[in-house]
């Protein structure tokens, strides 16, 4: 019986141990502890415990977080810039953000941290060389790890501000160049090493921890990186004298990329991570990091990348998925941008401190500042930002094929807004012909969105001062060639007239809808009006829709305006008894025509009993009984009718069939 007892025991302890879910490294792979392979499909939650000024709209007079700190507490003082800051850790990482993150498609979250969250800088220590620990960086950490462990997602630790700053880009470390730097100073490296490993002791059990990632974005003058990897492998050191669980993540210097020094690996469970943004999606891009995979039996991971467009997105993640290669994007959120999941609305109370701040004109009150910055930490909770569908969409959907989705119930008759255009890959749901930035590849700087509204595709948006059939935007910069698609839901079948808002400055230009690659109208001239943002109607009529679902493609003829919606009035035609025979039994051509039609019949069953012809007012031009039931081919004379739109309904008896029919 004792024998028994201790088996069980003995079991139970062998699978406590072995249920531990620990990524670890397999050759070229990241697999879990079934040895199966894991695709690592991240996000960075940039701007939580790091913040950098591109983010916050600060950049061009505060870039690096202690410059950000300092402009708020001159204005409102110590204590409620405290209270800022408690409330912005408190509101911009919160469980629905995972919950939510875990619902699009991620598996894993890249967390930046900032080492004066967990630990004081060297000159604030009150015993010089030694560490004071401070509680709140492990608390906010601990709270991350519970909701990913919910969601059944990876947290990868990122130490994204080392000590002193890893980089001459002082946003992104919140260096600063008055004190010394992590290369600068022994102190600061000591105390990275410690932090390591004070964050190994803490977590080296957590099987949700899916490794750590050394040093963000090295960016140093330094001999073959030897200073890097000297301090690399002293961390690593560390970190295995307490955790022999979790993966290393290793990056190079020069925004991760510089691997010079760093090959091959010094540990048996270390990924080489490197950062990709604004280059071309190939495999030339990244042929030199899939040679350090092959060289060296390693994985690698595309630890950082984003800031573009959705086209741009899509496009990269599919190279990865192609060569089998985690990712993780950036950023989460942003104040008032467009590109990713998360835009944090702009107040124009916090509009004005940033004037302040801008040109020193117009100081606010401490209360009025006080009040402001406290509104956007408010702002940066989920349920207070805008939801941005068409970034995920564009990571996750499109990646997986050519499918498209309407980005709004688009209902008709009703207004339909030049903004909300299907959702899908750049020619099949749209056609725009400047997609993306790839200025690392091409040495130019090339924008997706002129106006930096509304949504990320490659279709320019700007805000609008049109108030009439508006939703606050309009597209811009409509160049010749361009369409694109809106599913539309008619709630009736027959002809519509749309009123389309147009805007010009120069001489107009024309442009026309399509439905099934055939036109729909006729063209339609935007005239000038005064302005770019100077609006008026122009209209297409009689425009014949179905019932139901369709999709109509809005067509650029000649660039020259901006346009801005489309407000869709019926007109006449209700079919409502018209039932679902299928139109390949039934040829009517050619059409267009000017003289004759021939209608065919590939079916004994489809007898017509008569034609009736209408004119685009609805009206009756020609009826004709049909006596002869034997024939399979008619033939209609409209040879006597002007040009335009014309409807050819086939009466079966019970049944009808229409068909539009344009006379030329």
């Amino acid at each position: 019986m004792q024998k028994i007892i201790y088996f069980v025991l003995y079991q139970l302890i062998s699978l406590s141990v072995f249920s531990q879910s620990f990524l670890k490294v397999d050759g070229k792979s990241i697999v879990n502890e079934s040895g199966q392979e894991v695709i690592l499909k991240g996000m960075g939650l940039g701007g939580w415990m790091v913040q950098e000024g591109y983010m916050l709209k600060t950049s061009e007079f505060a870039n690096p977080q202690h410059e950000i700190r300092s402009k708020i507490e001159e204005l409102v003082g110590e204590e409620a810039t405290n209270e800022f800051y408690d409330a912005w850790l408190e509101n911009h990482v919160r469980k629905i953000d995972i919950d939510s993150l875990a619902s699009w498609g991620f598996n894993c979250i890249r967390l930046p941290m900032h080492y004066n969250l967990f630990t004081l800088p060297i000159e604030e220590e009150p015993i010089y060389g030694e560490n004071t620990w401070i509680n709140k960086g492990f608390e906010l950490t601990d709270n991350l790890l519970s909701w990913c462990a919910d969601n059944q997602m990876y947290l990868i630790l990122d130490l994204h501000a080392a000590p002193g700053g890893q980089g001459y880009d002082e946003g992104i470390s919140d260096y600063n160049p008055e004190n010394p730097s992590l290369w600068e100073s022994k102190l600061n490296r000591d105390k990275t090493v410690a932090l390591w490993k004070k964050l190994a002791e803490r977590y080296t059990n957590e099987k949700w921890i899916g490794g750590y990632d050394l040093i963000n974005e090295t960016n140093w003058n330094m001999t073959d990186n030897i200073p890097l990897k000297n301090l690399y492998q002293e961390i690593t050191d560390s970190i295995r004298s307490i955790d022999q669980n979790h993966i290393i993540f290793i990056e190079g210097n020069w925004f991760a990329n510089d691997f010079t020094g760093l090959t091959p690996p010094w540990d048996n469970n270390m990924v080489y991570s490197f950062h990709k943004y604004w280059s071309h999606n190939n495999q030339d891009a990244i042929q030199w990091v899939l040679d350090i995979r092959e060289n060296y039996n390693v994985p690698i991971w595309l630890g950082e990348s984003g800031e573009n467009s959705n086209v741009w997105f899509r496009d990269c993640i599919e190279l990865m998925n192609d060569h089998e290669i985690g990712w993780a994007w950036w950023p989460m959120k942003k104040i008032d941008d467009i590109a990713g999941p998360l835009s944090v609305t702009r107040t124009k109370e916090y509009q004005q401190l940033l004037d302040y701040w801008n040109t020193g004109n117009n100081k606010p009150s401490a209360e009025f500042a006080t009040s402001a910055l406290m509104q956007m930490t408010e702002n940066l909770k989920l349920e207070n930002c805008r939801y941005q569908k068409d970034v995920n969409h564009a990571m996750f959907t499109q990646v997986s094929g050519d499918a498209t989705a309407p980005y709004m119930e688009n209902i008709v008759p009703g207004i339909v807004h030049g903004t909300d255009f299907d959702m899908g890959r750049n020619g099949t749901a749209y056609f725009d012909k400047q997609v993306a930035n790839y200025h690392v590849s091409t040495g130019n700087y090339t924008s997706w969105n002129d106006g930096w509204a509304y949504r990320n595709d490659g279709i320019d948006i700007q805000v609008t001062e049109d108030n009439i059939f508006s939703n606050g935007y309009n597209l811009g910069w409509i160049e010749t060639g361009e369409w694109m698609n809106y599913t539309i839901y008619a709630d009736k079948e027959g002809y519509y007239d749309i009123t389309i808002r147009v805007a010009v400055e120069g001489s107009g230009g024309r442009f026309h809808f399509e439905k099934d690659g055939e036109a729909i109208s006729e063209a339609i001239i935007a005239p000038q009006t005064g302005g770019w943002q100077t609006w008026k109607s122009v209209h297409a009529r009689n425009v014949y829709l179905s019932h139901g679902k369709s999709t109509l493609r809005f067509v650029c003829d000649v660039e020259g305006f901006n346009l801005n919606s489309f407000k869709f009035k019926f007109k006449f035609g209700d079919f409502t008894g018209i039932d679902d025979i299928d139109k390949s039994l039934i040829k009517v051509y050619p059409n267009p025509s000017h003289q004759s039609l021939y209608v065919d019949f590939s079916a004994e069953e489809r007898i017509p009993k008569s034609y009736t012809l209408l004119n685009s007012m609805g009206q009756i031009v020609m009826y004709e009984s049909i006596s002869n039931t034997s024939q399979s081919r008619y033939m209609v004379d409209i040879s006597q009718y002007p040009n335009g739109l014309y409807v050819l309904k086939i009466d079966f008896g019970e049944k009808q069939k229409s068909f539009k029919i344009m006379v030329e």
